[in-house]
């Protein structure tokens, strides 16, 4: 199963929480924002070698980073610019293939880039604020996600201090609400890689992840 994780907003914790589920999953976690990368580099192969044709997708795998696998992508402009973004498909499909479900850490708002991995994926899950204005960008990453036949498995509502607006988001997304209440040992995950699903199960900000993995594993089952 190929998952995306999208939102409408960057800076909204969805790269912290591609690393989480990809953990509580066991599944292998892609950094597709050709852009903006946010997951862990280091030498070897990435995303963009892979979508320039230099690299395999599997050679570009990390092992070992804690957890997690990770494929990374790079952070340089001529990369990105080299990227042809039409060989994203296949480089997933081939990730799969090799190590089974995959996690796929989308681009924030509503850029071509972001539509491909949604057009892959079987589901996806939507990361927001918890404000009510986030609302709209939740509407408009399942508009998009819903175009691009990517299922909505859950809306996560991130980083909440106080009371979430959860019935309204569930109204609006037609799909169920998960409120991960702010842990800064979630924070530190993407410079840790020790995910709290791994390293804490019993705190609350696990256990609302572990809920979203439920549910994405019950929509791999359907």
């Amino acid at each position: 199963m190929i998952l995306a994780v999208t939102g409408g907003k960057g800076g909204v914790g969805k790269s912290t929480l591609s690393v989480e589920l990809g953990a509580a999953l066991d599944a292998t976690v892609v950094d597709a924002d050709l852009g903006m990368a946010d997951l862990p580099t280091g030498p070897g192969p990435d995303l963009h070698d892979v979508l320039a044709g230099r690299a395999d997708p599997i050679e570009a795998v990390r092992e070992g980073c804690g957890p997690v696998r990770l494929l990374p992508c790079g952070r340089s402009l001529s990369g990105a610019r080299a990227a042809d973004v039409r060989a994203l498909d296949g480089a997933l499909r081939d990730v799969e293939g090799a190590y089974g479900d995959v996690v796929v850490d989308c681009p924030a708002g509503l850029r071509a880039d972001a539509g491909v991995p949604l057009a892959v994926a079987d589901a996806c899950v939507t990361v927001a604020s918890p404000r009510r204005y986030a609302l709209a960008d939740a509407v408009r990453s399942r508009a998009l996600a819903r175009e691009l036949d990517a299922g909505l498995v859950a809306a996560v509502i991130n980083r909440v201090v106080d009371d979430a607006p959860v019935d309204t988001f569930e109204e609006a997304l037609g799909a169920p609400a998960v409120v991960v209440p702010a842990d800064p040992r979630v924070e530190r995950t993407l410079d840790s890689l020790r995910p709290v699903v791994r390293t804490a199960p019993s705190t609350r900000a696990a256990e609302a992840i572990g809920t979203v993995a439920d549910a994405v594993r019950r929509t791999r089952r359907v």
